[in-house]
């Protein structure tokens, strides 16, 4: 007589390494799309830095500290809440998304694999941002010893709202709502410069809402000597981001 064992949930090193690999398949599947992602944020950088140099010309200290450490941001920011949504949204309209489900994996892995692609490939324009701001504004930065985490964090919660975002929406709406936050980053959004140069109703959104934090978080990791973290910006982002990735969790869930 023989007995069967009870079906158990994958252990820690079987859902890793099932979610290192939905990490390549993602990457051999965008591979003739990566090349030029990296153009995309090489250019983001500099047009940014540039761009902006050439609208407010000399720039005093504190205003090129604003500009150099807003580049970098901008970087991270618009690769998560505009890229992430429109190529998930891509998968889903496509059935790509639909296809990946049939496999016997946690959808949480589909959520962890997807978020550590898009916080990697977010890296690179962020690093070359700082370059080209310290260049071009010929500032003196102050990296703080938590700058490598905080920059994590910033392009998690970017990609776990962007994620989120596209999951829960259909996907037309879904795409829309990313051209427009493009403007929000850019003009509307103190990241590259103060909230106090903003009406006092768009101030109080973004107290609420997740991209000033992150500007304050990296601003604050780049130049540490001038800018600090107010501790409630970090409890919004932290915030923002565990209710991203369990919203985007539960839409996987419920669309399985």
């Amino acid at each position: 007589m023989t007995t069967t064992r009870p079906a158990t949930r994958p252990d820690v090193a079987t859902a890793a390494r099932q979610t290192l690999l939905l990490v390549q398949w993602q990457f051999r599947r965008q591979s003739q799309f990566l090349p030029l992602m990296v153009v995309v944020q090489a250019f983001m950088a500099v047009a940014t830095v540039v761009g902006y140099g050439l609208l407010v010309g000399d720039p005093d200290p504190l205003t090129a500290l604003y500009l150099a450490t807003g580049a970098p941001t901008i970087t991270l920011i618009t690769i998560g809440l505009v890229l992430t949504p429109q190529l998930l949204s891509q998968s889903r309209t496509e059935g790509s998304l639909d296809w990946l489900r049939t496999l016997p994996v946690p959808r949480t892995a589909f959520l962890v694999g997807d978020l550590l692609v898009w916080t990697l490939l977010a890296l690179p324009g962020m690093v070359l941002g700082v370059l080209v701001g310290v260049w071009r504004f010929d500032v003196d930065l102050a990296p703080a010893p938590w700058l490598v985490p905080a920059t994590l964090l910033v392009s998690l919660t970017a990609a776990s709202v962007g994620y989120a975002m596209a999951a829960l929406l259909p996907p037309a709406l879904a795409q829309l709502l990313t051209q427009a936050l493009v403007f929000v980053v850019l003009l509307f959004s103190p990241v590259s410069y103060p909230a106090e140069r903003m009406p006092q109703w768009l101030q109080d959104a973004h107290a609420w809402a997740p991209i000033e934090p992150m500007a304050q978080l990296v601003r604050a990791g780049l130049a540490s000597d001038t800018f600090a973290l107010p501790g409630r910006s970090l409890a919004v982002l932290l915030a923002w981001c565990a209710v991203a990735v369990v919203g985007a969790v539960l839409a996987l869930r419920r669309r399985a």
